[in-house]
């Protein structure tokens, strides 16, 4: 018994992406207007935005105060030993207050124990406080329990 089969076999051989021009995105002209010329069209998101702002302004209005969280940094002091939630996570407070390159309110600058961070105390650009590399953590305060050891009782 013998059975047939149809198969077709395509061969494709483009010479377009030899070079890499596809690859490498500097390589290729990029569209560019003038903000006059932006300003003049209709349709544009900037367009858009600007009369979702002007029908409902309490939606572009920045949603968290400058001073969230001030209250749980009350008891917060540099130096302190903490822990850090999520991951238990053992450290010292390095910093206490309102980093600009951060989302407004208070954060915690952590130097962790152990290279558990993603900094050495510098973020965006500006320096919070020094620590060795990678045991830097910037974090909210409701993510910092403060004490002599506060985890000494759970390892008891």
């Amino acid at each position: 018994m013998r059975t047939s089969v149809n198969s077709i076999r395509l061969e494709l051989y483009d010479d377009l992406t030899s070079g890499g021009w596809l690859e490498d995105t500097s390589l290729v002209e990029k569209y560019t207007i003038s903000e006059d010329e932006y300003d003049k069209r209709s349709g544009t998101f900037r367009k858009f935005k600007e009369k979702m702002a002007s029908q409902n302004p309490s939606a572009f209005r920045n949603k968290m105060s400058d001073d969230y969280m001030e209250d749980l940094c009350a008891n917060i002091k540099v130096g302190d030993r903490c822990e850090v939630e999520p991951g238990e996570k053992k450290g010292v407070v390095k910093y206490v207050g309102r980093p600009e390159a951060l989302g407004p309110g208070f954060w915690i600058g952590v130097q962790y124990d152990e290279p558990l961070g993603k900094h050495d105390g510098l973020v965006k650009g500006t320096r919070y406080f020094q620590c060795p590399p990678l045991c830097g953590g910037m974090v909210r305060p409701d993510k910092v329990k403060i004490g002599e050891d506060p985890f000494e009782e759970d390892e008891i």
